[in-house]
């Protein structure tokens, strides 16, 4: 039998900001990650102003991947797609896997990230071929 998952209130208060090793972005863990056992994070992202993305090609290896801009804009580059701006109000799966990049954002973007596991790993890749 599943253990259930635990509730989690995080009060707006308890900033648990990090940078997660990302040098333009600041985290806000959501606590989602320690109630589901692993199984899911969910993190409110914002830019730090002034910082910018450094495009490099990678994938993720999860199985969800997800992300609601609450402000601002962000612009990724997804193989076989192309470059794709999200603005406030915008929402996209991200397939898992899937070679992309960030090319920039708004100093004032903010994002929800929900992703499974909560802890994945990040591996940089070779840029996709040019047709």
């Amino acid at each position: 039998m599943a253990k259930p998952l635990a509730s989690v209130m995080l009060m707006a208060a308890e900033r648990l900001i990090a940078t997660l090793g990302v040098a333009f972005f600041e985290y806000r863990d959501l606590g989602i990650s320690s109630a589901s056992g692993g199984k899911y994070s969910a993190n409110v992202i914002r830019a730090i102003p002034g910082r910018h993305a450094e495009p490099k090609w990678h994938t993720h290896d999860l199985d969800f991947q997800m992300i609601y801009i609450l402000q601002g804009w962000v612009t990724f580059e997804y193989e076989g797609q192309g470059e794709v701006t999200f603005r406030s109000g915008s929402a996209a799966l991200q397939p898992p896997k899937i070679r992309h990049r960030e090319i920039r954002h708004s100093d004032d973007l903010e994002l929800i990230e929900i992703t499974s596991p909560a802890e994945f790993e990040t591996k940089n890749v070779d840029a996709p071929d040019q047709d």
